[in-house]
């Protein structure tokens, strides 16, 4: 089979010019702008939040934005930074330092691209959804327990990563700064009441313009007296004019280390930001393909992500993604291509050019506000509460993977939830593959492998029937192995297994069904197989399986099997 690259990379943006026109251009142009709007103090917040700064998420909301737009499989995507890698960077940074996270964020990038031209995209898309909800809901609680801080205007430095001692370390050092309380408490209610109002105007940048004014008239007219104490972005940061010029990461390793061995610590966390930023961006653009009535081309929004995280690093921003909540308001106000995530990457560099001193102003306690709402978001909590009313295995692999998430780390838990999801579909598969015996006779009239008869088919004394209804994989093959052993030969010299619904066999079945043959064999058992479809015998051929036994006991359906098991009794009592 021929390996074309446009059938794994065929941006969206190149088939969309081909009819564009000026209308759509003035809708997407609309879209663009709101949501490079809306996206102002969410790429903020999150660059902060993540241990780095403003400069960084708007950085990483335009650069990112830009190449997902200009490359992406999908035509409404909007990408950026998002609330689900706040946790991993910040562990990143405690642990490598920002130059431990562009060599992971850039290793992640080559992942993605990789796992684009390897067709992966679609194998993402089976991760089960109680995984993702788990992780998702223990990034929720983290990103909450992160603002804290802020929120309270508690400020206290150097805060320990991890969940326990964060809360442990707040429980020690709580003390409420009532100015930044207040203007958190009533970022928190715009945020809260304004989508009850208006659609058109998001809560978060709502609070941020109320906010920000609020504490600028405050600071400037209010009596000293007052002690009005509100910490803003531009108390703690410096915003830069413009976008730096792209330039090789620095890499700081530590003595005795060399970049290899740097490499190799880092690889389980830019595999993280690598599945994190596939699942969500391949969500997001799922669910704008079901509100779009479109099909996006999974394989290239990987390549797409992989270039933008491969980019960012350069330009000193931070992993980036899909993001769900941006991509639904560009479609929501008329966003149909990638022209409006290319305006909207736009807008996000004027307002770095131009409104820096601006930016500054807003009160770090209004972004604790902002970003609690987006944990609110996040959280699924009507999920969790649907899954906890039946409490199957569902629930509890959410479970784990929230638990894994809040008490250990975002790695950890996706590493868990992979391998919980691959041992939950196991399970499933085994519980659908049956194994029936039958004995004396079989009803053809129960979806039989040949034309439908009235009469009963009798088995021939000595003669038993083994079903095989399903996948014959390890766990099945392993279960039928332990029936066979304990079965008598001498009672039932004659052994037929029906196969007729085997779909396909794996190496550890046809394994123990060579080993079956052989000791047979050995005890003088013959065993006739029927029913076996065409895929199933090429196997069978392949592994050696025909070789082991005399062609004709591989028979096409039950009644040539039965005729020759009857063949086989009839020539050993004469």
């Amino acid at each position: 089979m021929e390996y074309h690259i446009k059938d794994v990379f065929s941006p969206k943006l190149f088939q969309t010019m081909r009819h564009y026109s000026r209308a759509q251009l003035g809708q997407d142009a609309l879209a663009g702008i709101i949501v490079g709007i809306v996206a102002i103090p969410l790429a903020i917040a999150f660059g902060i939040s993540s241990g780095v700064g403003p400069t960084e998420g708007l950085i990483t909301a335009i650069i990112a934005g830009l190449l997902i737009s200009l490359f992406g499989g999908s035509k409404v995507q909007i990408g950026g930074p998002t609330g689900a890698f706040i946790v991993v960077i910040y562990g990143i940074i405690q642990q490598f330092g920002t130059s431990g996270l562009a060599i992971a964020t850039i290793m992640a990038g080559l992942l993605l691209v990789l796992m684009g031209l390897a067709h992966l995209g679609n194998v993402i898309k089976f991760v089960p959804y109680p995984v993702i909800v788990g992780f998702t809901a223990g990034i929720a609680l983290t990103i909450f327990s992160t603002q804290m801080n802020d929120f309270f205007g508690l400020g206290l430095s150097n805060v320990p990563a991890n969940f326990v001692d964060k809360w442990i370390f707040y429980a020690q050092h709580f003390h409420v700064n009532w100015w930044a309380f207040g203007v958190g408490l009533f970022s928190l209610a715009v945020c809260i009441v304004m989508p009850k109002i208006t659609k058109r105007i998001p809560g978060s940048l709502a609070a941020i313009v109320f906010a920000t004014f609020a504490v600028w008239l405050l600071k400037e007219y209010a009596p000293e007296a007052w002690g009005v104490t509100v910490t803003t972005i531009g108390d703690q940061f410096t915003l830069p004019n413009g976008i730096p010029a792209p330039s090789l990461p620095s890499i700081d390793m530590p003595e005795g280390e060399t970049f290899f061995t740097m490499v190799q610590k880092l690889f389980p966390a830019a595999f993280t930001i690598a599945m994190l930023g596939a699942i969500e961006s391949l969500l997001s653009a799922i669910v704008a393909d079901g509100v779009i009535g479109d099909k996006h081309n999974s394989n290239t929004e990987l390549i797409a992500q992989g270039i933008a995280n491969i980019a960012v690093p350069f330009f000193g921003g931070i992993p980036a993604t899909g993001a769900i909540a941006r991509t639904m308001t560009n479609i929501n106000n008329g966003g149909r291509t990638p022209v409006a995530g290319i305006i909207h990457a736009v807008v996000l560099l004027l307002v770095l050019l131009f409104l820096g001193q601006l930016v500054g102003m807003i009160p770090m306690s209004c972004l604790a506000a902002v970003l609690i709402m987006v944990a609110y978001s996040m959280s699924g909590w009507q999920t969790i509460v649907g899954l906890f009313k039946h409490r199957n295995r569902d629930f509890w692999v959410l479970l784990i993977t929230f638990f894994l998430t809040v008490i250990f780390d975002l790695t950890v838990a996706i590493e868990v939830g992979l391998l919980l999801a691959m041992v939950l579909f196991l399970m499933r598969t085994n519980e659908q593959t049956h194994i029936r015996t039958l004995h004396k006779e079989i009803d053809p009239n129960e979806d039989t492998d040949i034309q439908l008869n009235l009469e009963h088919l009798t088995i021939p004394e000595g003669v038993e029937v083994y079903e095989i209804d399903g996948p014959y994989f390890f766990g099945i093959a392993n279960r039928f192995d332990d029936i066979m052993t304990h079965v008598s030969g001498k009672d039932y010299p004659i052994r037929i297994i029906r196969m007729r619904k085997v779909p396909f066999v794996d190496s550890t079945a046809m394994h123990n069904l060579s080993m079956l043959i052989q000791r047979s064999h050995k005890e003088g058992i013959t065993i006739i197989l029927s029913g076996v479809n065409d895929h199933v015998h090429k196997q069978l051929m392949q592994g050696g399986i025909e070789q082991q036994m005399d062609p004709h006991n591989i028979c096409a359906n039950i009644h040539f099997a039965l005729r020759r098991a009857s063949d086989i009794i009839e020539k050993k009592n004469t």
